[in-house]
């Protein structure tokens, strides 16, 4: 007689299928009064900022309230391309909507940039990614440390000279390339949590992960070029920037 599949039972609900997916939004009403709450004493105390409080909420009820919250509990993918979010859109917003900048000064850049990467990859290890997607405090420590990390990253990034500051983005870079490349090329799924659920989806866990990584390793380690290049471009002398 055949084992049943384990249960996972992810925060933002069990794994939709297809047919389900505009279905699927997280409602939970203590995410929506947080999200509120903190949307209103931002624009009460730091009304200069309003526009990024915005941004960042929105980002927040696309990425926890919206069907590509349930999705990231099917496919391996969309919970890489939340990952990456987290860090790539969510974080900056939250460092300049929160004025982290205040503090880049006490914080060693090249300590932030190491403290990132170890984050990251600690919460792709296969049985803390299981914890996470089976536990609600897990997966909140989870998006925090991400999001908190990638965060102070942005705002000592943004005060540090530009040799330093593009210095860090490519490690960063290459940190996510490497995770990237090694999920893409692995020759078996890691992560059991999507051992039962990308089939719906036309994809074998297998597949499912090397899509996954794949995105890590060329867009998102792409994006991280793309702001390098930009911050060597605006410290060039102006005879060699035109």
């Amino acid at each position: 007689m055949n084992a049943s599949p384990p249960i996972w039972t992810p925060y933002c609900g069990a794994a939709p299928d297809p047919a389900g997916l505009l279905r699927a939004w997280n409602l939970d009403p203590v995410l929506l009064c947080v999200l509120f709450a903190a949307l209103m004493l931002g624009w009460r105390y730091a009304p200069a900022e309003r526009r990024f409080h915005l941004a960042a909420a929105c980002t927040m009820g696309v990425l926890f309230i919206s069907p590509l919250c349930a999705l990231a509990s099917a496919l391996f993918t969309m919970r890489a391309i939340h990952h990456v979010a987290l860090a790539l859109v969510l974080a900056p917003l939250l460092a300049r909507s929160l004025g982290l900048g205040r503090y880049a000064g006490r914080v060693s850049l090249s300590v932030m940039t190491g403290v990132q990467a170890l984050v990251f990859w600690f919460w792709h290890a296969p049985p803390v990614y299981a914890a996470a997607l089976s536990n609600d405090a897990v997966f909140w420590i989870m998006q925090i440390t991400l999001t908190g990390t990638a965060a102070f990253w942005w705002a000592a990034m943004r005060r540090a000279p530009a040799p330093g500051a593009i210095a860090a983005t490519l490690a960063t870079m290459v940190q996510m390339g490497a995770l990237g490349a090694l999920l893409t090329f692995a020759g078996r799924a890691f992560y059991a949590p999507h051992y039962f659920t990308t089939q719906g989806w036309g994809w074998t866990p297998l597949e499912d992960q090397q899509i996954g990584g794949l995105i890590m390793w060329a867009p998102a380690s792409a994006a991280y070029l793309l702001i390098a290049l930009v911050m060597l471009y605006r410290a060039l002398p102006p005879a060699y920037a035109r």
